[in-house]
């Protein structure tokens, strides 16, 4: 091999390869989905060559002319003794340069949202160019797999975060030369077969690491599961209400709620949040924040929209403050597009147009206007909010894959349908800050997308400027009245001073504010998500008859956690588990070894080695590389790789042996996922008395089956008991009070035997007063 340096001192590139030890040769190791590393020993003063420097740029190439490594020195080498000479001590430098990505590993990852069923190559490409766009081109990049959801992490590398989401979508990532490349893994297949002396039978060495499984249980995150209705009675006093549990909130808002926040307050727009599409420069920042001096006049032409797309699940509130908005302003304002930015794609947005040589605000769903138009008065300040609910927190299911007999299938993926409440509120910031803010619009729709793109700002010919924009995840909750007239309102939940009503804590406290409590007669209702430990069981069925087929037990057990790519539901778990089950029923299940060459055409980790031998074949993926230099002529270049197939070595799957101590373990493996029913989505409580709940399932039975309500959860079945409450094969139902505080659950069945039921229970809690 041959060796350069440039220690960046103005000398230029330095030859070093005749600087290099026998005894220490030059060796690059090559791991799947994290940096190379370079090392060698080099006698700098028979060479007359300086001592390389810590960040000096190091290449080797093969003598074909290939590049094999480059990357830069991260410490400074070590000096080795060797001993003395005429002219005094003798020493040798042990050099380790790391590739490329180095650089970027040096940078922070900034904060942003989910990637959202995109390729890994989107993915990929939007990460290098958070970090340093300047830096590398993203040229070897491909598309590659669709990952379902992955969340880069703000306290690990740029490396790090690559390797995710190369394994997330079973691919290979690297960084050679100032390239950053993805392929998929198997892009590059090395075929080595015995038959014909491609392989070298001595060379190779292999074992079994795993016992197969056939039965296998995996934990995931925390995950909403019942569908709570929860009501209470107001007196015209009580302000404050505790739910009967805790409402579920993703993982993510723990920490943070926000998912996108931005003051508009540096030199120039943030290209770690915004695209922005302005050629003619009508969006700028000022004292003021984003500035907006007009447009071309086309609609979806001058915008400013967020690089992550918004998973539309759960509660969540986007905002636009301190907004000023002059004459002849025309355009759209905080936009959810499900599609390209277009006003026919909008789901929700503020639409601003003229009427009577006025500007107006008016709600926009689904591409047309609702509600009602609000006048702006000019030099007045402004804050704009959209609220939106959906009883779905997950509309993006996760992706996992697995390598099946030499070919990488997918498991799980798609979206979650749900419908989607949404109310738009105004708020004149120079009226005193216990006003309550103007509800625009408050209402509903059956269907709606599972992500869309945020435009802060579609500006067909907007002017004018917005102090901050943030999009907000509150959990789950959502409040609505009934006041005693009948009238059903949403009641706004926010922090005191913003014009809201409530707010509701992470244990479930709602409390009302000053002005805002619930009048004699209201009834309060909460909907919420609670939660459990996501968790799924499967079986392979055929494997488990072969096992049994000499007398013996067929069931080899596993459990284990799912750890990346996340698998937030128990849909996710039963994808992660089905995938599992590809590679781990096999009886040469878990195989895994090492194979060494020389000279060979140059191998990667996350090419395929296609071993055939006596007559049987096997596709491992590599999993890392050692090259070292014989240092002889000619060249000897000796690849030792280790390879593993999955169930040996997670690849698009990454498990840990040691399932969640708080799940609920399943008593019996289903054969195949998704064996249930639709979830009662949209059951409500249409009426409540002293003597009985009417309830509308949102949804007719299906053949042969109907509703079944019970007073615990969890042991629905077609038995009777002490808990069955009543089946009913009619959408609506009425369920007879018991007392005051009373807890139902409700499923829906088919006529199937035994039957099918919903995954998840409605719940329906309530505290009122009954009849004597």
């Amino acid at each position: 091999m041959n060796i350069t340096i440039d220690n960046l001192d103005g000398a230029g590139v330095v030859d070093y390869s005749a600087a290099l030890c026998a005894d220490g040769p030059l060796k690059i190791a090559r791991t799947l989905n994290a940096p190379s590393v370079c090392s060698g020993l080099l006698d700098v003063s028979d060479a007359a060559v300086s001592v390389p420097v810590r960040r000096a740029r190091v290449v080797v190439t093969a003598a074909n002319g290939t590049v094999l490594f480059t990357g830069y020195i991260a410490t400074d080498p070590e000096a080795v003794y060797e001993g003395t000479g005429l002219k005094g001590a003798v020493y040798r430098y042990a050099f380790s340069a790391v590739s490329d990505e180095w650089l970027l590993d040096k940078q922070a990852v900034p904060l942003s949202g989910a990637g959202l069923a995109q390729s890994g190559g989107q993915l990929l490409t939007t990460l290098t160019n958070r970090v340093d766009a300047g830096l590398f081109t993203t040229a070897g990049v491909m598309n590659g797999l669709t990952v379902g959801v992955f969340e880069p992490s703000q306290a690990t590398s740029w490396s790090e975060n690559a390797g995710g989401v190369a394994s997330a979508t079973y691919a290979a990532y690297r960084v050679l030369d100032g390239v950053v490349g993805l392929q998929p893994a198997g892009t590059v297949t090395h075929a080595l077969s015995d038959g014909d002396g491609t392989l070298q039978v001595a060379a190779l060495k292999t074992t079994a690491v795993k016992e197969l499984a056939n039965d296998v249980t995996v934990s995931g995150e925390m995950e909403p599961t019942a569908y709570v209705t929860e009501t209470f009675a107001g007196d015209g006093t009580t302000t404050v209400f505790q739910l009967s549990e805790d409402p579920f909130r993703p993982k993510k808002t723990a920490a943070s709620a926000q998912f996108l926040t931005d003051s508009f307050n540096e030199a120039e727009l943030d290209t770690q949040i915004w695209q922005v599409n302005d050629s003619a420069a009508h969006l700028g920042l000022s004292s003021a924040g984003l500035t907006m001096t007009g447009g071309n006049g086309f609609d979806g032409q001058t915008t400013l929209t967020a690089i992550d797309q918004l998973e539309l699940g759960g509660t969540l509130v986007i905002e636009a403050g301190s907004l000023q908005l002059g004459g002849a302003s025309a355009g759209v304002v905080c936009g959810l597009y499900a599609g390209t930015t277009q006003s026919a794609n909008c789901f929700a947005g503020y639409n601003v147009r003229q009427s009577g040589g006025a500007t107006v605000v008016v709600p926009f769903v689904k591409g047309a206007e609702v509600g009602t138009v609000f006048t702006i008065l000019q030099g007045h300040t402004y804050t704009l909010r959209i609220r939106l609910h959906c009883v779905e927190v997950q509309r993006v299911l996760q992706s996992y894959y697995a390598m099946v007999d030499g070919a990488v299938q997918s498991f799980g993926g798609g979206l979650v349908a749900a419908p989607m409440s949404v109310v738009f509120e105004l708020q004149d910031l120079g009226l005193a800050s216990n006003t309550p803010a103007t509800v625009l619009y408050d209402g509903s729709v059956t269907t709606s997308p599972a992500t869309c793109s945020f435009v802060a700002v579609n500006s067909v010919q907007l002017f004018g400027s917005m102090g901050y924009c943030r999009i907000t995840q509150t959990g789950s909750a959502w409040v609505v009245s009934t006041l005693p007239s009948g009238v059903t309102m949403t009641r706004l939940i926010g922090v005191n001073g913003e014009g809201v009503d409530c707010t509701v804590s992470a244990a479930g406290k709602v409390t009302f504010f000053a002005g805002r409590v619930p009048v004699a007669g209201e009834l309060v209702t909460v909907t919420y998500r609670n939660q459990q430990r996501a968790v799924a069981r499967l079986e392979d069925a055929a494997s488990v008859a072969a096992e049994a087929a000499g007398g013996m037990p067929g069931t080899a057990q596993w459990l284990g956690k799912v750890l990346k790519p996340e698998a937030r539901s128990s849909v996710d778990c039963e994808s992660a588990a089905s995938a599992v089950l590809s590679f781990s029923s096999s009886r040469a299940a878990a195989v895994a070894g090492t194979y060494a060459a020389v000279n060979p055409a140059d191998v990667w980790p996350g090419d395929v080695l296609a071993v055939t031998s006596a007559g049987q074949t096997m596709s491992v993926v590599v999993r890392s590389v050692e090259i070292v230099d014989g240092m002889g002529s000619p060249e000897a270049l000796t690849y030792k790789m280790a390879f593993a197939n999955d169930w040996a070595e997670g690849l698009g799957v990454t498990l840990s042996e040691a399932i969640a101590a708080d799940a609920l373990l399943p008593e019996t493996a289903l054969s195949a996922p998704g064996k249930v029913l639709a979830n009662l989505q949209q059951l409500q409580v249409v009426s409540a008395t002293g003597t009985a709940l009417q309830v509308d399932s949102g949804t007719a039975p299906p053949a042969g089956g109907g509703f079944e309500v019970r007073r615990r959860d969890g042991d629905f079945g077609p038995g009777v008991d002490q808990d069955l409450v009543l089946r009913s094969p009619v959408r609506s139902f009425s369920i007879p009070r018991e007392g005051q505080i009373e807890h139902y659950y409700v499923r829906m069945y088919d006529g199937s035997t035994p039957p099918l039921y919903s995954r998840f229970s409605s719940a329906v809690f309530t505290d009122l007063p009954v009849s004597e």
